[in-house]
């Protein structure tokens, strides 16, 4: 047996503590003790639109859509044919700071199911090929004359379908001015034209560069005796002396010194619009965690503070929708205000939304509403720990965004540990209305 490290991770709401095993070459392998009839099989690789560029934007995508299209060993098709046959969910995504591919199926009997799911599985992350016939040729987007289409349009048509979404449109617009410099400025789905251009060499160049041992982690989680299936695991990635590589470090962007306000119109009805700040690293989880309750208190459902006091209060009906969320990432995270709205009452539901963030910073939240934002994260989490699918993911987010799944440990705990006075200090410092980017989104029919 190969020289591995091995250490343990006791994850809220699991009956054993997670194991973690790091091989020499850098793959790390994590497993989850769950009972039940299903297992889940995923892989995730530390790598999405932070390491494009503007020359190959969108090639994340590209190549989660090519590592299915067949492989030394296996045909384009079999490994979803197979595996759906037997019950499985096969999917993929890419999003800022990683690729995941993942299986759920059923357990079977005498773990054959596991056994064929990871023969494939390995398989496919480790001897793409990615063949021409499957990428397609290149062409002129402004000028298409292609006989047979194949996964160069399937992406492209997914970028179309895309531009026709209003959020969609809006959240792209805020995305791209929230940033000055940082790769997550770009779109993960990329571009037509690049989509249509780039070349096999290039996206293969890309897979060898960042598909290493050291940015993959593979997770199992199920009801199977880990101590057996490790040896199986390490047998079939084998990543035959695979060179890693060197993640690349980003400078960070500093917020915003005034509000920037920029505004787009589309074939639309109503208003759309999105406020945008930059928030904490995902891995400083005191302030994550302290971010995430102020999103809850400020814009989650229906007893939140812009639903109570924009929606229910509001006789003029100036808003359909306002809500918050909050996107963690690696180099930092984003807080969003979302809103439609009728269109005539631009400046005033701005204006509505500005005070109600004032009004946070300035005074802070309630302790019952302290009490109610943990009571909801607690039982997000413990919610997230009851499918083989959500752990995989949750785990697949630590150890790929935060580069440890030891956060997962204190998690339950910082939720405990945040006072009013930490919510009040989160708001002051990432809430500044100086630091808002809002993108807006309204009818052709207003444009000057």
């Amino acid at each position: 047996m190969e020289e591995i490290k091995k250490t343990q991770v006791e994850y809220p709401f699991l009956e054993k503590p997670v194991e973690i095993y790091e091989r020499k070459c850098g793959h790390k392998i994590v497993f989850a003790y769950k009972k039940g009839g299903l297992l889940n099989i995923s892989s995730w690789v530390k790598t999405g639109s932070i390491n494009e560029n503007d020359e190959n934007n969108g090639i994340s995508h590209f190549l989660e859509h090519l590592m299915f299209k067949g492989t030394s060993k296996h045909k384009a098709g079999e490994f979803d044919r197979t595996l759906e046959s037997r019950g499985a969910i096969v999917n993929a995504a890419t999003w800022k700071d990683y690729t995941f591919y993942y299986v759920t199926i059923p357990k079977g009997c005498d773990n054959r199911n596991f056994k064929d799911t990871l023969e494939l599985h390995a398989d496919m992350l480790l001897d793409p090929i990615i063949p021409d016939n499957e990428i397609g040729e290149p062409f002129d987007i402004n000028n298409p004359k292609i006989k047979t289409k194949r996964e160069r349009h399937v992406v492209i048509e997914e970028i179309r379908m895309r531009k026709d979404q209003p959020w969609t449109k809006v959240y792209n617009l805020l995305n791209k001015n929230l940033y000055t410099q940082h790769p997550y400025r770009r779109d993960v789905i990329g571009n037509e034209q690049i989509i249509s251009t780039i070349e096999r060499e290039k996206v293969l160049e890309y897979y060898k560069n960042h598909y290493t041992p050291n940015n993959i982690t593979t997770i199992i989680v199920g009801e199977l005796n880990f101590d057996e299936i490790l040896p199986l695991i390490c047998k079939e990635f084998d990543f035959k002396g695979r060179k890693n590589s060197e993640n690349k470090e980003h400078q960070i962007d500093t917020p915003k010194n005034e509000t920037t306000i920029i505004e787009e119109y589309a074939k639309i009805n109503t208003g759309f619009l999105m406020f945008g700040y930059l928030g904490a690293k995902a891995c400083d989880i005191k302030t994550s965690t302290a971010l995430e309750m102020l999103c809850t208190v400020l814009g989650q459902g229906q007893s939140s503070r812009l639903y109570q006091e924009l929606i229910e209060k509001d006789k003029e009906h100036t808003f359909n929708v306002v809500s918050t969320d909050y996107y963690h990432f690696k180099d930092g995270g984003n807080i969003f205000i979302d809103a439609n709205f009728k269109p005539e009452s631009k400046d005033k539901a701005i204006d509505l939304i500005k005070n109600q963030i004032n009004k946070i910073c300035r005074e802070g939240i309630t302790p019952n509403e302290l009490k109610k934002a943990k009571k909801k994260l607690k039982a997000a989490f413990a919610e997230s720990a009851e499918t083989v699918s959500e752990i995989g993911e949750t785990i697949g987010f630590y150890m790929t965004v935060c580069n440890k799944l030891e956060y997962v440990e204190k998690y339950i705990q910082a939720i405990e540990e945040i006072t009013l006075e930490d919510i009040k200090f989160a708001a002051s410092k990432y809430l500044d209305i100086n630091h808002a980017v809002i993108a807006v989104l309204m009818p052709e029919s207003y444009k000057k």
